[in-house]
């Protein structure tokens, strides 16, 4: 008797884990911007990511560029940018510390340090001080196992 209590309920237990975790993994919402160049949250700057020539692949470390322009357009140079991220559905970041390491040309940024741990949805958060002003960009990516996607 005791057997088949402690085996319904670690089943019940184990049925439960499954569809909080599959819960997690569902498809991202419809409505997403997977584009790589918009204006930030409140206009000040225009944004562009500009993912690896090759990938990026999953579970490897890699770098971006971040081009960062004034909202007339003209390049902006001596920005501080903050790098951020994960999976919403998942509700966990990314599984490195990117961070801008040089600016390599004037408002053109290099992100090191990034790395997609996983298939699905994630977002890149960056937070802007330049110019006198601050702002923040997200931007959606959907990664699979062959790279980034482009729904």
């Amino acid at each position: 008797m005791f057997t088949r209590i402690l085996f319904a309920s670690t089943l019940t237990a184990a049925t439960f884990a499954a569809v909080v975790l599959l819960s997690g993994c569902s498809t991202p919402p419809a409505d997403l911007d997977y584009s790589l160049k918009h204006r930030s949250a409140d206009g000040r700057f225009v944004v562009e990511m500009i993912p690896p020539g090759q990938g990026p692949a999953i579970g490897q470390i890699h770098s971006w560029t971040v081009k960062l322009a004034g909202s007339d357009g003209s390049p902006v140079s001596g920005a501080r940018i903050a790098v951020d991220g994960g999976m919403p559905q998942h509700g966990h970041g990314l599984p490195t510390k990117p961070r801008v390491t040089r600016e390599l040309a004037s408002g053109s940024y290099l992100i090191e340090g990034m790395k997609f741990s996983m298939t699905g949805w994630w977002n890149l958060r960056l937070d802007i001080d330049a110019a006198g002003a601050r702002d923040k960009a997200v931007f959606n990516l959907a990664m699979a196992d062959d790279g980034l996607k482009r729904p």
